[in-house]
Parts: C-alpha cells; sequence; structure tokens
C-alpha cells in the first residue's frame, strides 16, 4: 500500500510539472499564436539609440500585422523582433538569436548598414526574406552590387532603393518645378545619403536641374551654420536633404534661425521628423518628403492602417511602419497561395515563398507592389508635404 501511494505521488508530481511547463512555454504576448502552431517570423531594428523611431515604427506595425492575421484563422504568425540598435555587429548577433528561436521568415533589418552585413547569413541558412526599409541594393545584390544580375535570391525590399529615390526626387522636383536653384547637403559617411545624392546628381544633370551648391558633413556633425551659409549665398531656393531626420532637425532649426527659408526636399530617412521629441513642427512647415505613404490618403485601407496604429501605439505611423505592416501582409498572401504551413523546412518555405512572391501583385497600404527576381520593388512613388505638423497631399 505504501509502495502503490509513492507512486501516485511520484506520478502526480509529473503532471503537475508538466502543467508548468507547457504553460510556461505558451505565447500570450500580444495575442500571438503558439509557437508551435504558428510560423515564425524574425527580424530585427533599432528600436533604442539615435534612430530608435524606424525600429519601433517597423516592430509596432508588424506586430499590428500579425494580430489581425492571426484574428482571422487559418494563416498564424508569430513575431520576435530584436533590437539591433543599427550596429551590423548587433545585427549579425541578433541574427544568430533568432535562428536560434526557429525563424523561417524574416523581416531582415529595419536599416541598410545592418542588413547588408546579414544578408548572406540568409542566403546560407535558406531564410525567406524581405526588409520594410533597407534601401541600399547590396542588400539584396551580391558583390559590389552594380551587377543587377548577381542577388541573392531569397531577399527582396518593400521600401525604394536609395538610387531609385534619388532618381524619382530629381524627377518629381523638375516634373513641379519646385526649385530654379538647387542646393544638396548630404552626409559622406553612410552609403545610403551617398548613394541617393550620386543618383540624384546623374539625373538632376539629365534633366538639366542647376544644382548650385553641394555640401557633406558626417554623423557626429550638430552644427550646419557653414553649408546653410553656402547654400543661402548661392541662391538656393530648394535644399536637396537625402539624409536621416536627426540631423534634418538640426538643419531645420538652424535654416530657421537664420531666416532662411528655401523648399527642404527629403526622402524617406527623414520620414520620423515630427515625432521627435522636443521638435517644433512649425519649423517643418512646407518640407516636402518623397514617400509611397501618406497617412492622411481617403483610401480606406489606409485609413483602417492608421486609426488601428493610432490606437494601439498612440502615434501616427510613418512609412517605416507602413511598409512593414506591408511586409507581413505580402508574406501572408504567399504563405496562402504556396499552402506553406509551420512544419515545413526552412528550405521548403523559402523555396514556396520566392515562387510565389515572383508572381505576386501585392496592393497596400504603400501602393501597388511587384518585384524583381534581384529582390528589388516595382512601385509607383509620390511626395508628401507637412503642414500644420501633419504629412499631407501636396495640393
Amino acid at each position: 500500500m505504501k509502495k502503490l501511494f509513492t507512486i501516485l505521488i511520484v506520478v502526480m508530481c509529473m503532471f503537475s510539472m508538466t502543467a508548468c511547463s507547457s504553460s510556461g512555454n505558451s505565447n500570450n504576448n500580444n495575442n500571438q499564436a503558439n509557437d508551435v502552431q504558428a510560423i515564425k517570423i524574425g527580424g530585427s531594428g533599432p528600436t533604442s539609440g539615435d534612430y530608435a523611431e524606424y525600429g519601433n515604427a517597423v516592430k509596432n506595425a508588424a506586430q499590428l500585422a500579425v494580430d489581425e492575421i492571426n484574428a482571422l484563422g487559418g494563416v498564424q504568425f508569430v513575431l520576435n523582433f530584436q533590437d539591433d540598435q543599427g550596429d551590423p555587429d548587433q545585427a549579425e548577433t541578433a541574427f544568430g538569436t533568432l535562428m536560434d528561436w526557429g525563424m523561417q521568415l524574416s523581416l531582415s533589418t529595419t536599416t541598410s548598414g545592418a542588413g547588408i552585413r546579414v544578408s548572406p547569413l540568409y542566403e546560407e541558412n535558406k531564410i525567406f526574406a524581405m526588409t520594410p526599409s533597407g534601401s541600399n541594393p547590396l542588400l539584396t545584390l551580391k558583390g559590389d552590387g552594380n551587377n543587377e544580375n548577381d542577388y541573392y535570391g531569397n531577399i527582396f525590399q518593400m521600401c525604394f532603393t536609395d538610387p531609385n529615390q534619388g532618381i524619382a526626387s530629381a524627377d518629381y522636383i523638375s516634373m513641379n518645378n519646385l526649385g530654379s536653384s538647387i542646393a544638396i547637403i548630404y552626409e559622406n559617411d553612410i552609403d545610403y545619403s551617398v548613394s541617393v545624392y550620386n543618383k540624384f546628381m546623374e539625373q538632376a544633370k539629365n534633366l538639366g536641374l542647376n544644382v548650385v551648391y553641394e555640401g557633406t558633413f558626417v554623423d557626429a556633425d550638430t552644427d550646419f551654420s557653414v553649408q546653410l551659409t553656402a547654400a543661402q549665398q548661392a541662391g538656393a531656393d530648394l535644399v536637396f536633404l537625402p539624409i536621416y531626420y536627426k540631423h534634418a532637425t538640426y538643419i531645420l532649426n538652424q535654416a530657421n534661425t537664420m531666416n532662411y527659408a528655401p523648399i527642404f526636399f527629403g526622402v524617406d530617412g527623414m520620414d520620423g521628423i515630427l515625432g521627435q521629441d522636443g521638435f517644433d513642427s512649425s519649423i517643418a512647415e512646407g518640407v516636402y518628403l518623397l514617400t509611397p505613404f501618406s497617412a492622411t490618403s481617403p483610401d480606406s485601407n489606409v485609413q483602417h492602417f492608421v486609426s488601428e496604429y493610432q490606437s494601439k501605439f498612440g502615434s501616427t505611423p510613418n512609412q517605416f511602419a507602413a511598409d512593414a505592416y506591408d511586409v507581413v501582409y505580402a508574406m501572408y498572401e504567399c504563405v496562402k497561395a504556396g499552402n506553406i504551413t509551420a512544419d515545413m523546412s526552412a528550405q521548403d518555405i523559402c523555396d514556396a515563398m520566392v515562387n510565389q512572391i515572383l508572381s505576386l501583385t501585392f496592393t497596400g497600404v504603400t501602393g501597388e507592389s511587384k518585384w524583381q527576381a534581384n529582390g528589388q520593388v516595382t512601385k509607383v512613388p509620390m511626395a508628401v508635404v507637412i503642414h500644420d505638423g501633419a504629412y499631407t497631399d501636396p495640393q
């Protein structure tokens, strides 16, 4: 009898431990599906540091899309987004963490420099990846990026590439007669800014735009009085800024102090400037941004996204958020069409996703997108202008 009692106690303890273990492994965070049943989406970006505005926008919007998709039933996703602070070394560490977790699909990285470091790892491990905001061609192209036929094949972009932004910016300025004399201020120690600048200059020459001044800076710089004074003295009535929002806030503030009021025209790196703590949005009145997304668009899908994002996160989504939202939904379309399930191998999932993405015409909150085999997206760019502290359609 004593022996039987002991056995019962052991069995009950084992049952208790199993129950506790099951409870500890369940994922109840943000309405995500159980890891065992769901396809695992990884990704990384700067959720802390100077460019946290970008990484948090991507993380939040991707989670919003995952929650909406999971609520539909059927295909289920679970998201694991790591903080890499936009640093290539930390992005590589994040990649290892995500692989240990069992990543099957990925948003790659938020920033280009970090993404370039891990692109070979995605190819090596046969993980399908689509970056929402990494715009450097080297995320999808091998070597020096000059051969568009030498590409990874499993890494795609939702956003414009840097060269395309430079060309489209020159086209937009020319078509809309925004400036008769143009100055350019760009950051010479990051590929993003240099790449956009180079293509802008090529296209500006082709279009006959009058570039009267070119100024540069490095990441550590905070004083732009020399560049702004030179642009003003050269008579520039438009200043093209292929830069990130951190330095743009310095430039706009200092131009305002100088009473220098040209048209400022930026690209996607400046999106997020209105969300900066302590920045007076009135100083950005009239600033143009080349972007595929406008939060004020009357499109019903855009308004749904904006409303849900504002409700959950208390802010208006920027382009980075919109692109991330579209990435998850584009993945969802491919998963459904390819009958992809969580129990498939990474190789099989990757092959099926590539096959589907190359035949997909996807319409999301950033417009209609199609993809080339080299991973680059084709979509129509548009511009927004800042008016009364909000992004609006140019009139």
